[in-house]
């Protein structure tokens, strides 16, 4: 596994960042404009935004002397230039940095989400689009292969949906914005909730959430407050997977800010995963996948001088309990070689110690 080389990596840190604050502009579109009100003493930014009636919505953004918010109001104004800029950094980055972008369609979905706002409410995305963004974050080649996908995952704490207060618009109209052959899929277990959504060509966007710390919510819909109108599918392990998720940025047009799991989490999360796979061929292939993913970027933690933080994040799913040992155990069975090297090496024990805790 070969590092990218520094001028690379530099300029992905760097696009990130600059991605970052641009997602002001989702929150505060660029053909608005902010307005300084004093208010009883003291002045606030408000934000304020055409409408087809002719009358400007206003929306309240902050203190005037919160520097913050008075620095992100002044950088508005330099977005346009700086989206450009920003599409050639992505370039650069695919063109000569050798790193991938994930597929146009699924950058597409994950754009429509962040401008409205999925990502400022604390959601992460999830699966192979998640780790479409793990080579320029840990600053390493990683086969494009491993991130082949159908589908877009997207997670949010089920604590932070409901509290929040904000909620993203109809997900379905989002989706629709970009492909009017969405439609939404009721949930198996129940008809009247909506956890994803599918197109003309089962592409499918699914929304997840955790299980609340008990079996009983399993196969059930949660609805989530926050996510303009769709449930999320609870599940067992995910809130491993989405503690302490870290924010970079995705690889499609001037890039997505996004938040993804951390890579070592996300690493142990496919071990467990993928033993619990179904045993068709749909199962098996996304098991497979699941190694894989889980394999490189162990290595890539190790490259990187980061096995440490597998380590980490391995005993704390080890010290769960005795299903998650098991369902180690049996990933570890499945997984290939060189994955095994490299989690036993962040360890400090031998390939054959590997599941004995």
């Amino acid at each position: 596994m070969k590092q990218i080389d520094l001028v690379y990596r530099t300029a992905f840190a760097e696009l990130a960042q600059r991605t970052f604050d641009a997602q002001f502009r989702a929150d505060f579109p660029l053909e608005g404009r902010f307005v300084s009100v004093p208010v009883k003493g003291r002045t606030y930014w408000y934000f304020d935004l055409p409408t087809p009636e002719g009358k400007d919505k206003r929306t309240y953004v902050g203190p005037e002397d919160d520097a913050d918010i008075t620095k992100r109001v002044q950088a508005h104004k330099e977005v346009k230039d700086d989206i450009r800029e920003r599409r050639k950094l992505v370039t650069m980055l695919l063109r000569s940095g050798g790193l991938s972008a994930p597929d146009r369609f699924a950058g597409e979905v994950t754009k429509v989400l962040a401008d409205a706002g999925l990502f400022r409410l604390r959601a992460l995305v999830v699966g192979s689009v998640a780790f479409s963004c793990y080579a320029g974050l840990l600053g390493v080649r990683l086969p494009s292969t491993s991130m082949q996908t159908g589908d877009a995952d997207f997670a949010q704490d089920f604590a932070i949906s409901a509290e929040v207060k904000d909620s993203l618009p109809p997900i379905l109209d989002l989706l629709r914005s970009i492909d009017s052959t969405f439609r939404a899929v009721p949930h198996q277990a129940d008809k009247a909730k909506i956890v994803s959504f599918s197109n003309s060509v089962n592409y499918r966007v699914e929304f997840l959430t955790t299980n609340r710390g008990s079996d009983d919510y399993t196969g059930k819909p949660s609805p989530m407050p926050a996510l303009g109108g769709a449930s999320a599918e609870n599940l067992r392990f995910l809130d491993f997977l989405i503690y302490e998720p870290v924010r970079t940025v995705l690889l499609h047009r001037e890039g997505v800010s996004v938040n993804i799991p951390s890579p070592e989490r996300y690493a142990v999360h496919k071990l467990i995963v993928a033993s619990r796979r179904r045993t068709d061929v749909l199962g098996r292939a996304k098991r497979d996948k699941d190694l894989v993913q889980a394999s490189l970027l162990s290595e890539a933690l190790a490259e990187t001088r980061q096995s440490y933080l597998l380590a980490d994040a391995y005993h704390e799913a080890w010290g769960r309990g005795e299903a998650w040992q098991e369902a180690i155990r049996s990933g570890l069975r499945l997984m290939p070689d060189h994955g095994k090297l490299a989690l036993a090496d962040a360890l400090g024990v031998t390939v054959d110690q590997l599941g004995n805790g």
